[in-house]
């Protein structure tokens, strides 16, 4: 099997073996590692595909997750593909992961199953009490590959779904959140479907998540992601928030990048951390 985030290393250590020369480059990347290793002791790499940005947030949420989140409880999550599908004719374009011999069935059905995948391993790791127990069971999970992937359909889905309901939630007049206008003022996904055909189809094939699309994961997460963005060290974006203006009762998961489009995972808090 192959593992898709890495034991632990020391985050000075993985530093120094990354950036040795004497670039300005390095000098920075240096100083970021410095500046995470304040808070954090070690660093966990992520597997470089383009899932790499959900794989990293999804193990932060459930490597700390205490509860199922509230949006997981509802009667009607696992309905979801059921309901959109009957108002979006064009949702059947969904790009589904491709599974050998698997024949074309009902899309509704398969990421529904996705989604009762992903409730349940919620559930069962959040309900681990003792943290060298829950995170050997995260390990596990994310050296199944099969599982593994068919969670990041299900998180693709719910960004989709998000992505919706902002929409409409916006063309109703209702108030919606900054980068909602953002993510519909590109050329390429000026309305959800197009989100679909030209970004979230993509994401894991041919891309990973833009920016813009960081804020809709954390969204439909109901998760704040902060970010330690390395490359921008002593600018102001050097921490990010996703939202910048978070919910106060979200949870907050922490990565790291050097570049925007790879995330690796800091672990062993130095101290407890507060926004």
């Amino acid at each position: 099997y192959k593992l898709s985030v890495a034991p632990e290393m020391d985050i000075m250590e993985y530093c120094r073996k990354e950036w040795r020369g004497n670039t300005p480059v390095a000098k920075r990347m240096r100083k970021g590692y410095e500046a995470v290793a304040r808070k954090f002791a070690s660093i966990r790499r992520v597997r470089g595909d383009n899932y790499c940005a959900l794989r990293a947030t999804l193990f932060q949420a459930l490597s700390q997750a205490t509860q199922l989140p509230n949006w997981l409880q509802s009667e009607d999550f696992t309905m979801l593909p059921e309901n959109l599908l009957s108002k979006y004719d064009w949702i059947k374009q969904w790009q589904l992961k491709q599974k050998l011999g698997r024949k074309m069935g009902e899309i509704s059905e398969e990421i529904k199953e996705y989604l009762i995948l992903l409730r349940k391993k919620w559930k069962n790791i959040s309900e681990i009490k003792g943290p060298i127990e829950k995170q050997e069971a995260c390990d596990k999970l994310f050296k199944n590959e099969e599982e593994e992937y068919s969670l990041y359909e299900a998180l693709k889905f719910l960004m989709l779904n998000t992505a919706i309901e902002l929409y409409n939630d916006d063309k109703n007049g209702r108030r919606v959140p900054v980068f909602s206008w953002l993510l519909f003022a590109r050329d390429t996904s000026s309305n959800p479907c197009q989100l679909m055909h030209n970004h979230l189809n993509h994401i894991g094939h041919s891309g990973g998540l833009e920016q813009v699309e960081m804020f809709l994961l954390a969204y439909a997460l109901q998760y704040t992601i902060q970010v330690y963005r390395l490359y921008k060290h002593s600018t102001d974006e050097f921490i990010t928030l996703y939202p910048n203006d978070p919910e106060e009762d979200w949870p907050v998961v922490t990565l790291i990048t050097e570049d925007d489009r790879h995330y690796n995972i800091p672990v062993g808090m130095c101290q407890e951390t507060m926004l």
